[in-house]
């Protein structure tokens, strides 16, 4: 059966738009199995901005915080069960083909995160000491694509796969873990109170033309069959305070 795209973002967003109205959580919820990095203002978002670079063909994602962009992490957990994941992460109105993947539903996201337990970008060394497999703590982007999961608080997990799909669904830069999830590698600059991740256009085809919104939130990794394989746990903030994706890209000449 085919799912209608625009529903089921429908489902998503109000699915979160209650959690962040502070509706008591239903006892089925999921709760997360270490505690979350407090609240504090480097997870409090005061502004965001996707711009159009022509002369260099490139997208820049920013965010801005109260606080110091990445200036708080996750404390290690020191397993894969319950790991947790520290993200910035900007839901777009792009579709999953746009950024690698194979065509689908859900909502596709550009994600950086930090997560001390697991390196998840094994062609890519962002802590620059020539080692490959050490970076998770540093933040560094994801593209992943979100649907509704109404057995953790905050109402959405990245999609899953099977194993076997692995090949055929996700772009080869993935890190090979059964979900739609992507490591794609691009650049995160932090500079004081600014996040920013330099896309170029060509690897999203060329889309110049979409909606996004920012958000705060802290995941963890769940294997096994009562858990998604990677949850929202948390919501810090939302910049558009509903999750309506209003904000629009701008192209600088």
């Amino acid at each position: 059966m085919k799912v209608n795209r625009s529903l089921l973002i429908a489902l998503v967003l109000a699915t979160l738009a209650v959690g962040l109205a502070g509706a008591a959580p239903e006892a089925t919820k999921l709760k997360p199995q270490q505690a979350p990095p407090p609240a504090g203002p480097d997870l409090d978002l005061d502004h965001a901005a996707v711009e159009y670079l022509a002369d260099l063909d490139l997208l820049v994602f920013e965010v801005r915080v109260a606080g110091t962009a990445g200036g708080t992490a996750p404390e290690p957990r020191g397993s894969m069960d319950g790991a947790p994941v520290l993200g910035y992460v900007f839901p777009t109105t792009l579709k999953p083909q746009d950024v690698g993947f194979a065509a689908g539903e859900g909502t596709v996201a550009l994600a950086v995160t930090a997560h001390p337990d697991f390196d998840d970008t094994p062609l890519w060394d962002e802590n620059g000491n020539r080692r490959y497999d050490d970076d998770g703590v540093v933040f560094h982007t994801h593209w992943v694509v979100l649907v509704a999961d109404d057995r953790v608080p905050g109402g959405l997990a990245v999609a899953e796969i099977a194993a076997s799909e692995i090949a055929d669904t996700l772009p080869p830069t993935n890190p090979g873990m059964p979900m739609l999830l992507d490591s794609p590698g691009y650049s995160v600059v932090l500079r004081g109170d600014s996040l920013k991740v330099l896309v170029p256009a060509s690897r999203v085809y060329g889309q110049r033309q979409f909606n996004y919104d920012a958000v705060v939130a802290y995941m963890e990794v769940g294997p096994g069959e009562d858990r998604p394989l990677l949850g929202v746990y948390q919501v810090y903030d939302v910049l558009s305070g509903d999750l309506s994706l209003p904000y629009e890209v701008k192209t600088r000449q």
